[in-house]
């Protein structure tokens, strides 16, 4: 396995994720193993200003690693940008924390009010019923 670097990957399905990435050779296929891949859109404000918004590529999975098999990528750049690589960085490093926090904490009062779907269901029918008998 080749030695890990920054890169802009553009799928041949028009996705374009960037990701810490090595490259693999295994019975002469070129593969490439994908570190925390992100997606990344630029984000317009009021005043002319810009951001950056970071999301996981794949959204309903916790993995990590991923492998792309060369054939499927119409183009990679390795990148050098410390700010991007700064930004993937923090990200996965909250991404990280946030799964680890996650699966400690448990439901508690302080979090909000706990019932089942059918009682909150009734308390705002009558809320509900409450404020249309006001405003008649």
């Amino acid at each position: 396995m080749e030695d890990d670097f920054y890169a802009t990957i553009k799928l041949k399905s028009g996705e374009e994720i960037f990701a810490k990435v090595a490259a693999s050779e295994e019975e002469g296929r070129t593969m490439l193993v994908v570190h925390n891949p992100i997606t990344v859109d630029i984000i317009k404000g009021k005043g002319g200003y810009a951001g950056f918004k970071l999301e996981p590529w794949l959204k309903t999975t916790t993995e990590d690693l991923f492998v792309i098999n060369l054939d499927d990528v119409l183009t990679l750049s390795e990148s050098f940008d410390m700010e991007i690589i700064m930004m993937h960085q923090t990200f996965v490093r909250k991404t990280d924390n946030s799964n680890n926090n996650s699966k400690s904490k448990k439901l508690d009062r302080s979090m909000g009010y706990i019932s089942t779907v059918n009682d909150a269901k009734l308390i705002l029918e009558k809320i509900f019923k409450i404020e249309k008998e006001k405003d008649s």
